[in-house]
Parts: structure tokens; sequence; C-alpha cells
């Protein structure tokens, strides 16, 4: 006699059972969920925006709707589309259709007309190729095709003398000439606590210091503060190992913080918060810091493209200026790899390499 015990599926009504392709699909919606939780909101707003492009570019471009998986020979017309090269006759020439950049613009989809840099196509390849990756299609952006033109794109920009644009450097002395130009107002108070914690905490991303909450603050005693870093590129990674989350926030700064956070009445919640007519509302935006940075360099009179990510460039320059170790360095931004941290390090700090005055008397 058969134990039935062992099958007590069989006793179930076949409209409850999970059927392998209900399974697959359940296991779908979770992998996209989980990566919608562990992505960050500025890469979750940066891919949609890329693929709001990549369809309505497609529409303009051919007439039909864009769906995956999209030709290898679409996605070398994306590229040469928007990407500029020197002509025959010695021009610079790209391939966008005047009709189709007109229409692009006018929808809101590219900010002005004219190619594109070739971050920005490498960023929207990059999200086409990680799409394809998810629904597990054959992926066109990993064909030797796009990446030799990508590539060979490149090396004709360094040719042209096309560097990369980097934000200029907020180092000691732009930073102090900008905290001169915060006065006692809830604004100003406001304005140097954040430059202060944005520098001393290791060069912080506009999405952190927005991020910044005072769950994750506590006291050291009279020097200041430690703030524990939960919403960094590293962290979000999911990298443990050689994190080290802890930042110290000591004197100056840990003063302007203390200043703001009384001046201001907070108690929970975001540290840095908008303010509507001296009064205090929601936290600030990844935008608004990088436009309180711009602000204040304005006020002081410096010349320059500056940034949420000058006071990044800015502490590892003024680090290196200082003589600080690399590993110290990288413990307070929590970059992993030297050659990231490396590209940070600006003209303004290459005078003081020693290795630049091995000819000097000793």
């Amino acid at each position: 006699m058969k134990d039935n015990s062992l099958i007590p599926t069989l006793a179930q009504p076949a409209s409850s059972l999970t059927l392998p392709i209900q399974l697959a699909q359940q296991a779908a919606d979770a992998v996209r969920e989980l990566l919608a939780e562990a992505a960050a909101a500025n890469t979750t707003r940066s891919y949609a925006s890329a693929l709001r492009y990549w369809a309505g570019w497609h529409a303009a471009r051919y007439g039909v709707a864009f769906s995956l998986p999209v030709p290898e020979a679409t996605v070398l017309q994306f590229v040469v589309d928007h990407v500029v090269r020197r002509s025959a006759e010695g021009d610079l020439a790209w391939e966008l259709p005047p009709a189709v950049d007109r229409t692009l613009v006018g929808a809101g989809l590219k900010a002005k007309l004219g190619p594109w840099t070739l971050a920005t196509v490498r960023h929207r390849v990059a999200v086409l190729s990680t799409a394809h990756r998810l629904k597990q299609v054959l992926n066109p952006c990993e064909q030797p095709a796009i990446r030799t033109v990508l590539s060979r794109a490149a090396r004709a920009a360094v040719k042209r003398g096309v560097r990369p644009r980097k934000k200029t450097a907020i180092t000691l002395a732009e930073l102090e000439a900008m905290l001169a130009t915060c006065d006692d107002s809830l604004e100003g108070i406001r304005d140097r606590a954040l430059l202060c914690f944005g520098f001393a905490s290791g060069g912080r991303r506009r999405s952190e210091i927005a991020a910044a909450d005072l769950r994750d603050l506590r006291r050291i005693g009279p020097q200041g503060y430690i703030y524990r870093l939960e919403h960094s590129k590293t962290q979000q990674a999911g990298v443990t190992a050689s994190s080290a989350p802890d930042k110290p926030i000591l004197d100056r700064a840990a003063q302007a913080l203390e200043a703001w956070l009384t001046a201001a009445a907070i108690t929970e919640g975001a540290m840095f918060r908008r303010l509507w007519k001296q009064r205090v509302g929601p936290a600030l935006s990844p935008a608004a810091v990088g436009e309180i940075v711009q602000r204040r360099a304005r006020l002081a009179g410096l010349e320059g493209d500056f940034g949420g990510h000058s006071l990044r460039s800015g502490f590892v320059t003024e680090a290196s200026r200082q003589g600080v170790s690399l590993p110290a360095i990288m413990q307070m931004t929590e970059h992993r790899a030297v050659s990231s941290v490396m590209g940070y390090f600006q003209a303004g700090g290459a005078a003081d390499n020693p290795a630049a005055r091995l000819l000097e008397d000793n």
C-alpha cells in the first residue's frame, strides 16, 4: 500500500499548483525587484532616461517601435549617428539626420543639437547591453564590431586633442573662499556645514551628501562625530571586506555641522534640508547639492567648472599635496582601485609631486 502522505500536493486543487512557467515568471519578477531595490536612485533614473532615448531615436530614425533584441547594424548606426569623426574632406562629421536631431531635441530627449561626447554614447550602449542581458537575448553590444568602433572612436578623439572633462577641484584654498561667502543666516549655516561635511568626510559625492541621515551620526566627544556612510557606491556594490564606512567629522567640520543641526532643530532624518523662507523642509536632492556648490563658487568669484564632484576631486588633490598616504586617502574616499583614485589627481597637484624634483640638489 502506497503512503499518500509523501505526495500531499496531489490532494490540492489544480488551480493552486505553481506550474513551471508560472514559477519562471515569479523568479523573473523577483530578479527585477532585487535589481531595482539594489540600484541607486540616480542609476535607475539614468537607465530609464537612456532607454527612453533609444526608443525615441529608433522611432524617429526608422519609423518603427523599439524592441529587443536590437540588430547589431542598428547599434552601429546609433554609434555613428552620435559620435563625431573626421571626414575624408577633413571636416568633423556625424550621421544623425538634422530632421531627426531636431525631433529628438523637440521631444526633450536630447538637450541640444549636434553629436554627443563619446562617454555619453558609451553609457547609452552600456545601458542597452544591460537590458539585453537581463532579458537573456542575443546581445549586439558585445559583438566585436561594436567594441572595435567604440575603441577606435576613443583613439581618434585623443588624436584630435579631446580630453575627458573633469569638474574643477575644490582644494583647501577654494573651500576657504567658498566658506567665506557663508553668513550667519540659516542658509549660510547650512551651506557651511554641507561644504565642510562633504570635504572633510572624504570628498563625498553629491548623492551621498543628499542621503546623509542623522541615524548614522554619533558623537565621539568634544572633538567631533563619526558618520557611518551607508549609501556609497562601495556599499551598493556589496563590498564590505575592504570598506571602512566610519568617516570622522572633526574640528571645524564638526563645529559647522553642530551649528547647522542646532539652528535647524534637526533631531532625526535627513541632515541637509531644503529651506523655504527660513523654514526647514525635506531633504536636499543630489542636484540641489551640486547647485549649492556651484552657487558658492560663483559668490567666491572662483573660475572653473564646479559641481558636486568638485569636493571629491579636491579632497584627493589636497590630501596628495599634504603628503597623505594613498591607503589613508582611499580609506576616506572608499575607492577600491588605485587607478580610480589617480584619476582625481588634477593639474593643481602635479607640481607638488616629489618625483618631479629628482634633479634638485639635496
